[in-house]
């Protein structure tokens, strides 16, 4: 196991004295137990510890004497402020000279200081065991602990689930296999909520409720929720918490379709705004600006907004001032932040959506940080936040029987992203610009910068890109997308992220190593020298605007509707279809974004679109078809149906 290091920085512009206190407090690590690898740098200036924490992931701490010279009130305090904003995982305390500085501080700070020394009574072991404990505090892990300590106990299982601790494995000539394959560990751990011990997460009162209350300390939230399945479950929580039927939703077309299942069960009355397309090659982006401003003046009844940032490709939106015109309307925002769950904890990322004010966020842990798939947190600011009201929408979703590993693994991403999560992302950026460098020094293979993948109609809205998501250009190769996915998988070992016609998406993590680049590198440099001539490639027939609603999405999706074929007898669009209502959410993947959704009026534009899918794309998934005696159709509202929904 590596060992542990933690760096305390020291800032004084008295350097005998911060010099002096670094060597009493390092040796005070060495006649006390020292679990932390505690060590301590001396610094004289702001540019210098500033350097130290931007350049060294294992700095933990600042201790800033507040007799600091410089220009303000209190020039301590503007620098821990200017530290938090850089990385807010760290603990700040401040060095005193008397005690009639200590409440000063605490009122002009607004930064949640860990503690207060004072320079007379130089107690540096007192400070050494205060700053080890802070370190325990910082890095527990209180599900886990307990998960792990009660597997330890080996008690004899009288209750669920049926395995027994995996002993219904052990002995088997026919599943002994599994058991070694998973491990007797994750086995043993797979616990009844009969546990009293593991707390309940539909209900919690003891370690899951703390592993939630750090959880929301390290992201920025005032409460945070463990969800076990995943953003799709959270985004439904939350909209069903906050709407009623008949309440105005803003949304975003392209938001993932667990939104638009939200959409049906909450009975909402949703706005569709049409997002942003790069046609050149085939990526969706954010809604412009002025149509979400536009949105939110023309639907001033409106309850929520939900928009997507990041998006799949790394496209994040300048949320601040459209938040800020969302709450002078009275509107809650909503933000799916699944592909940015990382970002608090590397200033290159933020800010993040707790941080840019909006009232509530969905992350998928697992996507980029430690957790186990399906592992997703739920965070919350909102100001008039109903606790009881969520907590039975959230009890409604989630299962009564949850998977402790899960909630373990949330526990641990947590740990890991407040302790080194920094120096893992600033790791995962360095190998991004190596992974981009080295595509683009193959003269075949090319990484878009964020110019290329916005759309020509949010250049002016302060979109950024999260450099972690790298979209690479393969249209000079003369490789199909679907080829070169095949031939990077069963040639190198190596699977991508998602293609579009011209595209291919890596996604780098904290997980990334320089050995994964090297060989992915190697695989684009020999596939670069067997560059064919390039293909005229077939192009996804451009996606429709949105027609309209023409009822309730809820009514359209509860009722049995007919199910016309999408093409008639000849092979051609079936004609009978145009004027129709949809009862379903039709999704093509890629892109994944709804032609349909339950309630929206089919027209011309929308049923050769999707014909042209059936009929032209190979390797296009369609969600939401219905079927004809093996043909693909579409269940659609009937006239008597349509008439009595309309109304409501």
């Amino acid at each position: 196991m590596s060992s542990i290091n933690c760096r305390i920085a020291i800032v004084s512009q008295d350097a005998a004295w911060a010099a002096a206190a670094c060597e009493a407090l390092q040796k005070a690590g060495t006649r006390l137990a020292n679990p932390f690898g505690l060590c301590f740098a001396a610094c004289s200036s702001r540019a210098e510890v500033q350097s130290l924490i931007e350049g060294d992931g294992e700095v933990q701490g600042v201790l800033v004497d507040h007799a600091l010279a410089g220009v303000g009130a209190d020039p301590a305090m503007a620098l821990i402020e200017s530290l938090w904003a850089l990385r807010p995982e760290l603990s700040f305390y401040l060095v005193l000279a008397g005690d009639e500085e200590e409440g000063e501080a605490e009122l002009l700070s607004p930064v949640e200081l860990s503690g207060c020394f004072y320079r007379d009574e130089a107690d540096f072991a007192g400070w050494f065991r205060i700053l080890s404990a802070e370190m325990a505090e910082r890095s527990a892990t209180p599900f886990y602990d307990a998960l792990r300590e009660y597997v330890a106990m080996a008690k004899d299982a009288w209750h669920t689930p049926g395995h027994s601790g995996g002993e219904s494995l052990l002995g088997s000539p026919w599943v002994e296999d599994f058991h070694d394959f998973v491990g007797e560990n994750m086995l043993r751990a797979d616990l009844s909520v009969s546990v009293p011990e593991l707390d309940s997460l539909l209900h919690p009162t003891g370690v899951i409720l703390e592993a939630q209350a750090r959880a929301a300390k390290a992201f920025g939230a005032r409460e945070t929720f463990f969800a076990t399945n995943g953003s799709s479950t959270a985004n439904k929580v939350i909209l069903q918490s906050l709407l009623s039927p008949g309440d105005v939703l803003l949304l975003d077309r392209n938001c993932h379709k667990s939104v638009h299942h939200a959409v049906i069960l909450s009975g909402a009355r949703p706005v569709y705004l049409d997002a942003s397309l790069n046609r050149r090659y085939g990526i969706f982006g954010p809604v412009p600006k002025a149509r979400i401003l536009d949105a939110i003046e023309a639907n001033p009844e409106a309850k929520a907004l939900i928009l997507t940032s990041c998006t799949y490709d790394g496209l994040r939106y300048d949320l601040a001032p459209l938040i800020e015109a969302a709450h002078a309307a009275g509107i809650k925002v909503v933000i799916d932040e699944a592909w940015f769950g990382h970002a608090r904890f590397h200033p290159q990322l933020r800010p993040t959506a707790m941080e840019a004010g909006a009232d509530y966020a969905t992350q998928s842990t697992h996507k980029v940080l430690s957790a186990f798939s399906q592992a997703s947190m739920i965070h919350v600011q909102d100001p008039d936040f109903d606790a009881h009201l969520f907590r039975e929408c959230f009890n409604m979703h989630a299962s009564t029987s949850p998977q402790y590993g899960l909630i373990a693994s949330l526990d641990v991403a947590r740990r890991q992203a407040v302790m080194e999560g920094y120096r893992l992302l600033s790791r995962a950026l360095k190998l991004a610009a190596e992974l981009k460098r080295k595509i683009d020094g193959t003269g075949v293979f090319r990484v878009l910068e964020m110019e290329e993948l916005l759309p020509d109609e949010i250049r002016g809205d302060g979109v950024r890109l999260d450099p972690t998501k790298l979209t690479v250009d393969i249209s000079r190769c003369g490789w199909r997308a679907d080829e070169l996915q095949r031939a990077l998988f069963e040639r190198f070992n190596i699977q991508v992220e998602k293609t579009t016609f011209n595209t291919l998406t890596l996604l780098l993590t904290i997980g990334t190593t320089k050995s994964k680049v090297t060989r992915l590198c190697d695989a684009f440099g020999r596939l670069a020298r067997e560059a064919r001539p390039p293909l005229e490639v077939a192009r996804l027939p451009e996606m429709p605007a949105f027609t309209q609603l023409a009822c309730l999405p809820r009514d359209a999706f509860y009722e049995a509707g007919e199910r016309l074929t999408l093409l008639d007898d000849d092979g051609r669009p079936n004609q009978a279809l145009i004027g129709r209502v949809s009862c379903d959410q039709i999704v093509p993947y890629p892109p994944g974004i709804p032609v349909l959704v339950p309630g929206q009026l089919i027209d011309e534009a929308v049923l050769v679109y999707l014909a042209r899918l059936i009929k032209r794309q190979k390797g296009v998934e369609i969600h939401g078809m219905a079927s004809v005696q093996g043909e693909e159709a579409v269940r659609v509202l009937s006239v008597a149906e349509l008439e009595r929904v309309r109304p409501r």
